[in-house]
Order: structure tokens, then C-alpha cells, then sequence
């Protein structure tokens, strides 16, 4: 009985060992290496690039203003408004790594919920920042 539960209790200390490491390590993107972000508006069927310089900056700075909490599965009533695809380029020599958010615009407040689809987060921008990314989005 000894030699079959420590089998098995090795895997599952290994299993979480290679889940933390994945969580924590991999999927942490640097907003100073976001490059290029592809929007798709399925309600509206329309899809756009943004990779002016300006509106990158922006970008960052309202990506960055984001409360984001953990382990969170959002359960909206409708599909999202956008799913915005962000580029980040580490090295010209080397693919660049993507990641995708879930976009939702609240119309009674004017905030923002976004779902982080690789980390599972949810995150939310208040009024003022929820306006300013709808606006930049937009605006193409």
C-alpha cells in the first residue's frame, strides 16, 4: 500500500510544480514591449490593426491602470464587445508573443471589464480609463 501512494504522490507534486512555474513565469508580458494590438468587433464585423506609435503609448498606460483579480471566470450576459489581440516583441529576431483579452463596455457606468483569456483574470477600469480605451479603440 506504502509503495503505491508514493508514486503518485510525486506526480502530483511535479504536476504542481510545472503549473506554478507556467503561471508565474510564462504568461507575464512587459507593456514597454506591446508593439501591436489586432482588434476584432464580431457585433459589428470589424476587424483593425493599431501600430502608431502614439496610440501604443496609450494603450500601455490604460492596459497598465488595469485592477485585475485571479482565478476569475466571467460570466457576462452578452458576448464581448471586442477581443483585442496584443503583440509583444522581445527580440527582432524572434516571434513575437501574443496574448488575448475579452472586452466588455458597461453602458450605464462607462467602465470596462476585461478577461485575460491565458492568466484567467478578470479585470475592470473604472470610468474615466473605460471611456478613454473605448474612445482609442474607436478611433480607427
Amino acid at each position: 500500500m506504502l509503495n503505491e501512494t508514493k508514486p503518485y504522490y510525486f506526480i502530483y507534486y511535479d504536476h504542481l510544480t510545472i503549473n506554478r512555474m507556467s503561471k508565474d513565469a510564462s504568461n507575464e508580458f512587459d507593456l514597454k514591449q506591446l508593439t501591436r494590438v489586432d482588434i476584432s468587433e464580431e457585433k459589428n464585423e470589424k476587424e483593425f490593426i493599431i501600430t502608431e506609435k502614439e496610440k501604443i503609448k496609450s494603450l500601455r498606460k490604460i492596459i497598465s491602470r488595469i485592477e485585475w483579480e485571479r482565478d476569475i471566470k466571467p460570466q457576462m450576459a452578452e458576448k464581448e464587445d471586442m477581443i483585442a489581440t496584443l503583440f509583444f516583441t522581445y527580440d527582432k529576431n524572434m516571434p513575437e508573443r501574443l496574448t488575448e483579452y475579452s472586452i466588455w463596455f458597461s453602458e450605464k457606468d462607462g467602465s470596462a471589464a476585461i478577461f485575460h483569456r491565458e492568466k484567467n483574470e478578470l479585470g475592470t477600469l473604472d470610468k474615466k480609463n473605460g471611456q478613454a480605451l473605448r474612445v482609442l479603440l474607436n478611433n480607427n
